[in-house]
């Protein structure tokens, strides 16, 4: 068994910034559980903080601006303005120069690999080049390989938004990719290895020299070129950067779908910064058990791994909504799995999804309602104040989008949230230690 004062569930970018949070108490030991070792690869790698209003506003320039307007159950009105700014200056802290964004309170509009352009707060700076407030003539480039960019017809949907010239260019991609690649098998990730690895063909060149030698021809030296993200997971930065040189011109990367090779290098970046912190991770494993005693979490019992138990003062849930598992539902009823902790929902099934595919849906805002220190409550009816005597668990605290009350798709939140209250439920759990 491990005996630890904090314990997060959840390994996703609430759980680290949760662990990291409370590990900033040098007097406090922070553990991580999580079942998977790859939680971030299925994101952009963008940190949005809030791009649009609930009712569709935006998108919106300034996104502090519009937090106090916000419904009083959002997330963002539980911690404040003040808490959105710790948990991205924790951010900020453990990415340090890998990302763009910092120092301003403007969203930045950046173009994405389905022709649209996405408000956001924090960026890679691989990205920062592409921003589509400077308005500079630009090229996007597509590999045949990679069916998901059609780099032409991402360029056209991105001209019908944006006032200067853009074209796409599609070419096979300029390394093999045939045999193993690494733990992921999937062909962005088989791209980034193969940038990484920088083998020579039987002319001596590398990906990188054969690129160079194919683009050369159509570009204007006027132009900017962006990528589909996948210049490399190790060595991105000096790959771009030998691009930008040996082209002329400024590189920059286009923010795709899962598998996310951006994300992938955001999750080893705050795994770095977890070991620099000292939280013990552990992944692989699942919680299989909860033991309480009087409103108190006392262990939890694990499948998977080499320990059964971990035993901690305070403990913070960070499992993800609906899309993660973190809640789940059936024609019955929609539960929280790991405590147990209440989800209102409408007494009605036929209530919780929309008419219309793209529709206000009900069950996008599902989860976990939580008190004004991020607790989660038995039942929302009672008020979400911190003595209203309705919690859950007296030392459990809730952090991302396992918390309800708000659409992170629909608003572009959802990384802004998982940040703001993984700070506050972090710093939260690290305070009240016994």
């Amino acid at each position: 068994m491990i005996d630890t004062d904090v314990v997060v569930v959840g390994g996703g970018l609430a759980g680290r910034v949760a662990a990291l949070s409370a590990a900033r108490r040098a007097t406090v030991s922070v553990g991580l559980v999580s079942r998977s070792e790859t939680t971030l690869s299925g994101a952009s790698g963008l940190v949005d903080v809030l791009g649009y209003t609930p009712d569709g506003e935006g998108p919106l320039a300034d996104p502090f601006a519009a937090i106090p307007e916000l419904p009083e159950a959002h997330p963002y009105r539980v911690v404040g303005v003040d808490g959105v700014r710790n948990g991205l200056a924790l951010f900020d802290e453990a990415v340090g120069d890998a990302y763009s964004g910092a120092g301003t309170d403007r969203n930045a509009l950046v173009p994405t690999c389905w022709g649209r352009v996405k408000p956001t707060a924090r960026y890679p700076a691989g990205v920062e080049a592409g921003v589509a407030s400077e308005q500079r003539p630009t090229s996007l480039v597509g590999f045949e390989e990679l069916t998901a960019v059609d780099a032409p017809l991402v360029a056209d949907r991105l001209a019908d938004w944006l006032p200067y010239r853009i074209n796409g260019i599609t070419f096979e991609f300029p390394a093999e990719l045939d045999g193993d690649a690494g733990p992921v098998d999937a062909t962005p990730v088989r791209m980034a290895h193969a940038f990484d690895a920088a083998e020579t063909d039987e002319d001596g060149k590398t990906p990188v020299d054969r690129l160079v030698d194919r683009l050369g021809v159509y570009l204007d030296r006027k132009d900017r070129v962006g990528f589909p993200a996948v210049l490399g997971l190790e060595r991105h930065d000096s790959v771009r950067a030998e691009l930008a040189d040996r082209l002329g011109l400024r590189v920059f990367e286009v923010p795709m779908g899962p598998p996310s090779v951006p994300g992938m290098r955001l999750e080893g970046l705050l795994a770095d910064a977890l070991a620099d912190a000292g939280v013990r991770v552990e992944t692989g494993t699942s919680v299989v058990g909860v033991e309480s005693d009087g409103g108190h979490v006392d262990r939890l019992h694990l499948d998977g791994s080499e320990h059964d138990a971990w035993e901690a003062s305070q403990f913070v849930l960070a499992t993800g909504g609906v899309a993660g598992g973190g809640i789940r539902g059936d024609r019955r009823a929609v539960t929280e799995p790991v405590f147990g902790c209440h989800v209102e929902t409408p007494t009605d099934p036929d209530e919780w999804g929309a008419d219309a595919p793209l529709g206000d849906h009900p069950f996008a805002r599902f989860g976990v309602t939580v008190d004004d220190e991020l607790v989660p409550l038995a039942d929302d009816d009672l008020g979400p104040t911190a003595d209203d005597g309705s919690r859950e668990f007296e030392n459990l605290r809730a952090a991302g989008t396992v918390i309800g009350g708000y659409d992170f798709a629909a608003e572009k939140s959802g990384s802004g949230v998982s940040i703001a209250t993984g700070y506050a439920a972090g710093a939260g759990a690290a305070g009240d230690v016994a």
